[in-house]
């Protein structure tokens, strides 16, 4: 996936061989959906070499929910860009909640699954207390400008401040989007949250609002102008520990 993927489980009877298997989920999903592997299945549909009636299970589930997303964002979230399909802004989400099923239908009750930032945080932490999740300053990645408290939610940031103009608007295809750096998203969990981060900031300053009107989300975006807006319920998360 081109990133790193952390995973802790609380729960004592956790092995190395639990560990194994939830990596190899991963890997499974990345040589599946990753457009930077010549030999995965979305390289080859790309390529015209497999229809998409074709494809595998997953693979018709993946555009199914982006085709779900994409009505539910008012066409703001598209994995469709020139004739090439590239679904990895659901496709993270929807791997790590897939992840921490793994971990729940093997008994375990405190964990979190990162993969590159994103989180599902499941129970509580070695101290007993809810998942710390700290949001970084754009402008100053050694910064973190918020932490946040979380249990049994997944966390998302969609930002343009590591991998640069990754992120399009399918409203105006060749614009790049400059007006927002960051913006995070807090959802029941990390499929939640992971979509709807990347619909709202393909909208640019108006991704907030449209955050604040999805009922079981909560976001935090920073402008260009350095300045933070919040929805009314963010605050809820926020803790100074």
């Amino acid at each position: 996936m081109g990133m790193p993927i952390t995973i802790e489980v609380i729960d004592a009877s956790a092995t190395t061989e639990t560990f194994d298997v939830v990596f190899s989920y991963f890997e499974y999903v990345d040589d599946k959906f990753s457009t930077y592997k010549d030999h995965s299945e979305i390289s080859a549909i790309n390529r015209r070499e497999i229809l998409l009636e074709e494809s595998s299970e997953d693979m018709w589930m993946v555009f199914a929910l982006a085709e779900q997303t994409k009505q539910e964002t008012n066409g703001y979230f598209d994995i469709a860009r020139h004739g090439i399909y590239d679904p990895s802004g659901l496709v993270k989400g929807w791997a790590i909640y897939n992840a921490a099923q793994i971990l729940r239908q093997k008994g375990f009750e405190n964990f979190y699954v990162d993969a590159g930032g994103d989180v599902q945080a499941v129970g509580k932490n070695s101290r007993g207390q809810n998942w710390r999740v700290g949001i970084r300053n754009p402008f100053d990645l050694n910064e973190i400008v918020k932490t946040l408290s979380i249990s049994d939610a997944g966390i998302a940031t969609s930002g343009t401040y590591i991998r640069g103009q990754h992120i399009y608007n399918p409203k105006r295809n060749d614009q790049p989007i400059t007006d927002i750096v960051s913006l995070t998203v807090i959802g029941p969990d990390i499929y939640e949250a992971d979509r709807f981060a990347t619909a709202a900031f393909a909208m640019g300053r108006a991704g907030i609002a449209f955050i604040e009107s999805v009922g079981g989300l909560e976001g935090y975006m920073i402008d260009q102008d350095r300045r933070a807006t919040f929805t009314t319920g963010f605050q809820r998360f926020v803790t100074d520990d």
